[in-house]
Parts: C-alpha cells; structure tokens; sequence
C-alpha cells in the first residue's frame, strides 16, 4: 500500500502564498505521477496541477502563473507552491499518486482564501 500525507493548508489573505506538500510512503517502486487535485464546496473534484515521471508539468488553466508543482524523487515528495491566490481558490486540496495503473490519494488539506 502506498500512504500519502499532505501538510501545508491554511488561512491566507488574497494575494498571499502557501505551500502545500505531500509525502508518499509505503510500497513505492515506479511512481509514474503525482499530481495535485482540489474540490472546492458544491464542486466536484479537479485536477489542478501534475507531473510525471519523466518531468512532464500541466496546469489547469485558472492557476497557470500563480502555482508551481515541483517534485523530489529521493524524497517522493511534491510540492504545489501556490502564489497570488484568490478567495475562489478555497478548497480542499488533495495529493494523488499514480503507480503500475493504481490511484492513490491523501486525505486532503483545507486552503481557505479570506481577509
């Protein structure tokens, strides 16, 4: 089994930055991307930024400019480093881990866009 642990949600003023992480452990062996998903309330879940194993990056387009994903191989971490955020960007933020066909996701972290 693969465990994802996310960490670096909070309360910030718009305009401010975060960033969030999310640590993968347990039975890695190729991890073919990670990527990071948000589902904001009433909305359903989106996928906001990805990488791949051979460093390939995607940003939905709302985000583009504002958010950059970064991985650590040796760590099995990646990073989403989100700047110049907006209310609408309040949501929970999820990390998701693909490995050999399987989906794996953490528990998600709540960032919350208000003065």
């Amino acid at each position: 089994q693969v465990q994802l642990v996310e960490s670096g949600g909070g309360l910030v003023q718009p305009g401010g930055s975060l960033r969030l992480s999310c640590a993968a452990s347990g039975s890695i062996f190729s991890i073919d991307a990670m990527a990071w998903y948000r589902q904001a309330p009433g909305k359903q879940r989106e996928l906001v930024a990805s990488v791949t194993a051979d460093n390939s990056i995607s940003y939905v387009d709302s985000v583009k400019g504002r958010f950059t994903i970064s991985r650590d191989k040796a760590k099995n971490t990646v990073y989403l480093q989100m700047g110049s955020l907006k209310p609408e960007y309040t949501a929970v933020y999820y990390c998701h881990l693909l490995q050999w066909g399987s989906h794996y996701w953490g528990q998600g972290t709540q960032v919350t866009v208000s003065s």
